[in-house]
């Protein structure tokens, strides 16, 4: 788990971006940080030339202004990360863009959170593990690697597969999520997803992902699947049609959380797996703030003692949550135990 280590951020920073042309000339001023929940300043100005007709300011390609040439716009508008921000300034017979951004941070630290084991149960250590989900008592998972790549019905307390598919050669398996009785499957770089019968394994559809470069961790709120692809946005797919709907970017109160992996909702919440690191971090969906980390690399530890492990490879990969029972699931890479979870606030 990164050390995560919280400095006072200065908020007077200003970026200038400038252009002219044929006699013109013009600046859009912006703050270059601020936080979640405070105003932001947006100033264009005209250094040079004839009075112009109008000015438009966007944010995110979202109009802030009407008529005037600074506006103050609220950051909880837009939610965390990098925004961009353009004037395109009117004047006789032709018009000009001038773009510059903002960088809008969370307001707090993450909550820093612990654990304690509850229960451990088999895991299957060939399993590459890239997606997991519990529903009615039973654990569904994905494997990944190409012409290795499977989807699995698995009994949780054995650890027994017991209902398996491969996928194609020619994918790299990724994360999946269970929603209407069908299994919504990615794969790595190719772009796109295939959906399965949960019943009988079936494929009963596929769709693409265009904005979204990569697909990695899947899961859904009902109305919409939500997806990471291993950057640090959120992305929301309209759960009828698969879509690309929207993304959050995902940010603490000092940078962004990129390598966002294996995600689960729970109460609300994403949990998300950060690849490479034993750690899941908590983030709201709507704002794309981390709420919470947790170091989990004494899970680790304790499957290390009893197996050989790749130390870049076969790390913490997997969140599972059992709704009924608010049991939290977790496993990794070729472990060989799946864990039954409590996490702690310190």
């Amino acid at each position: 788990m990164r050390v995560y280590t919280y400095f006072a951020l200065a908020l007077s920073i200003i970026t200038i971006t400038s252009c002219s042309d044929a006699g013109y000339k013009f600046k859009l001023n912006t703050s270059k940080k601020t936080t979640l929940g405070k105003k932001a300043a947006i100033k264009f100005e005209q250094l040079k030339g004839d009075k112009i007709d109008s000015v438009q300011i966007y944010v995110d390609n979202k109009r802030v202004n009407k008529n005037e040439t600074s506006v103050a716009i609220n950051t909880a508008d837009f939610g965390v990360g990098k925004h961009a921000v353009t004037a395109l300034a009117f004047y006789p017979n032709k018009s000009k863009k001038i773009n510059n951004s903002i960088e809008i941070l969370a307001k707090e630290a993450p909550a820093v959170y612990s654990y304690k084991i509850v229960n451990t149960f088999p895991h299957d250590k060939d399993a590459y593990t890239q997606g997991l989900e519990y529903k009615d008592g039973f654990l569904y998972e994905t494997t990944g690697r190409r012409g290795q790549s499977t989807l699995r019905k698995v009994d949780l307390k054995t650890g027994d597969v017991l209902k398996k598919i491969d996928l194609d050669k020619k994918y790299f398996g990724e994360g999946m999520t269970i929603l209407n009785n069908k299994i919504y499957w990615l794969t790595w770089q190719a772009r796109k997803g295939f959906v399965y019968d949960l019943d009988t394994f079936k494929q009963v559809g596929e769709f693409d992902y265009n904005n979204s470069n990569e697909g990695w961790g899947l899961t859904h709120n009902d109305a919409e699947l939500i997806k990471s692809d291993g950057t640090n946005k959120i992305w929301f797919l309209d759960a009828k049609n698969q879509n690309e709907k929207r993304n959050v970017q995902v940010y603490t109160n000092k940078y962004p959380v990129d390598n966002l992996n294996e995600i689960e909702l729970i109460n609300g919440k994403v949990y998300a797996n950060k690849w490479q690191q034993n750690s899941i971090v908590i983030i709201n969906p709507e704002t794309g703030v981390v709420e919470g980390v947790a170091n989990l690399n004494g899970l680790r530890d304790i499957v290390a003692k009893e197996q050989s492990l790749e130390p870049s490879d076969d790390v913490l990969n997997g969140i599972a949550y059992d709704t009924e029972n608010n049991r939290l699931f977790v496993t990794g890479k070729h472990w060989g135990k799946l864990f039954e979870i409590e996490l702690i606030k310190k």
